[in-house]
């Protein structure tokens, strides 16, 4: 839920993802283009956290957490070539891999159920 929650953060205030990504303007603030291109970026968080969240185990969690997987890696790299400065390049591909690694994480171990047999 943590990452369906930030999603919808980041697409109602992208700010919170613009800032600490370098793409802001001098002043700070964050150009209108930039916020609408970094919307539709927490609505797929969004989704895709609110589809782990609630599928049911099997083939459609794995299918949603894998989904999950690919954005972040994929974040991971396409943020790690394209940011504007070395330092947040670094920081952009930490975050990215350790959302990613998390859902991996939480992929391979057991449920609940699992644990109680």
């Amino acid at each position: 839920m943590a990452t369906a929650v930030y999603g919808a953060l980041v697409a109602l205030r992208p700010d919170l993802l613009a800032k600490p990504s370098g793409l802001v303007d001098s002043d700070g603030s964050t150009a209108d283009a930039t916020a609408v291109s970094l919307r539709p970026l927490g609505w797929r968080d969004a989704a895709s956290g609110l589809a782990m969240a609630t599928a049911p185990a099997g083939a459609p969690l794995v299918t949603a957490a894998l989904l999950r997987v690919a954005a972040d890696f994929g974040d991971a790299v396409l943020l790690g070539a394209t940011l504007p400065d070395r330092s947040t390049r670094l920081k952009a591909v930490a975050v990215s891999v350790g959302w990613g690694t998390l859902s991996v994480i939480g992929l391979l171990a057991p449920s609940g159920a699992d644990r109680h047999q």
